[in-house]
């Protein structure tokens, strides 16, 4: 299967399990993980970076990519599991 047999390149979003999840979730995802695991980051951008995580899983959860994937980090895995 190729990106575009599920998300042509003319839409920008797609519905899973009633969510509407955009194009590029997957890629904010994994940048705002970036971001909130810096130690050099500051306590703002941290934060921020945690809300923009927070926005994105229940469309990644929709999707189904925690069921095949799991975070190495313990705290990240908490978080996709729904902790605070």
């Amino acid at each position: 299967m190729q990106p575009q047999d599920i998300l042509p390149d003319h839409q920008n979003d797609v519905v899973a399990n009633g969510v509407t999840v955009r194009k590029g979730s997957v890629g904010a995802f994994l940048a705002s993980v970036r971001d909130w695991q810096d130690p050099a980051g500051s306590p703002a951008s941290r934060a921020a970076a945690e809300a923009d995580l927070r926005a994105l899983l229940p469309g990644l959860h929709a999707l189904g990519l925690f069921r095949i994937l799991r975070a190495r980090d313990p705290a990240l895995q908490h978080l996709i599991d729904g902790g605070r």
